[in-house]
């Protein structure tokens, strides 16, 4: 299999798994993913430009951020998860889940149909009820989710990574609004985003040329992403990397670092959905 296979927003899907790869070969790794290199081995390894190796370790915070936030939820309530343009996704795979735990991954045919060949040769085994939904996050997907036997019912844990920037505004607006009306109490939500002064940055701006030329433009920032996810119903907080960073030995990741971006912000943020009648959005569908 060849980077033919994977073009546009699914071909950015393999840099970071190169950093999965990387970290997974470190003594000191912050987790395993033992599909990583698999991947970038089908693909071939992709020349990033500066941005992305000073964010490299920016995908490694990234990953261990989601995996505790996915691993607390399924074991506060959460009987399902679902990854939003799961890409390269091997959590259903390499974390520890409860028994009968639903995990449902959303994505186009042609990065999940490569997906899936990688795994089958490596003879991949989730270690949950695993479920691939094919659908375009930009049209009617709720009802194919719902087919593969998601349960709305049920307390949810959403993750939307490395996705948002690819969207128009209205898009990330539309895909929020059908999460929470897909949303039963004590459900979780978590994302990442930018905003506009990352974009900006200087360092990007041979990221942004590139990823222009293979149809990945980034078309949407955000600003005060709490602010945002409470007018769709949802409490929420965001940790900065420089927290994730102290916590686990690392440095700061360069692109993420205040003493040198100043403002420019690569958002991770988690939240819970709103039970209380005043904290629901007239937004709501």
């Amino acid at each position: 299999m060849t980077s033919a296979h994977t073009t546009g927003v699914s071909r950015t899907a393999v840099i970071p798994a190169q950093a999965r790869a990387a970290e997974t070969r470190r003594s000191d790794r912050l987790f395993t993913d033992p599909y990583a290199q698999a991947f970038v081995e089908a693909v071939g390894w992709i020349q990033v430009a500066e941005a992305g190796r000073l964010n490299q370790e920016h995908f490694v915070l990234r990953t261990r951020f989601f995996d505790d936030y996915l691993t607390s939820a399924s074991s506060s309530g959460c009987q399902q998860a679902v990854v939003l343009a799961a890409g390269l996704d091997t959590r259903a795979f390499r974390l520890p889940w409860p028994t009968g735990f639903r995990f449902f991954e959303v994505d186009l045919p042609a990065l999940s149909g490569f997906k899936a060949a990688v795994l089958g040769a490596h003879r991949a085994t989730p270690t949950c009820d695993r479920r691939v939904v094919i659908s375009d996050l930009r049209e009617e997907w709720a009802a194919d989710l719902i087919a593969a036997g998601f349960d709305p019912a049920a307390p949810t844990a959403w993750l939307i990574e490395g996705l948002m920037m690819y969207l128009e505004p209205g898009d990330n607006d539309r895909l929020v609004k059908e999460v929470d009306r897909l949303s039963a109490p004590g459900s979780r939500i978590a994302l990442e985003h930018v905003n506009r002064a990352y974009v900006d940055l200087p360092e990007m701006r041979a990221v942004h040329e590139r990823l222009t030329r293979v149809g990945a433009a980034w078309r949407s920032t955000l600003e005060d992403p709490t602010g945002w996810l409470a007018d769709f119903g949802w409490r929420s907080q965001v940790t900065p990397q420089t927290a994730l960073a102290a916590a686990h030995g690392r440095p700061v990741p360069p692109l993420t670092d205040p003493d040198r971006v100043g403002a420019a912000r690569m958002w991770l943020v988690s939240g819970v959905r709103g039970d209380r009648p005043e904290d629901r959005s007239d937004h709501r569908w």
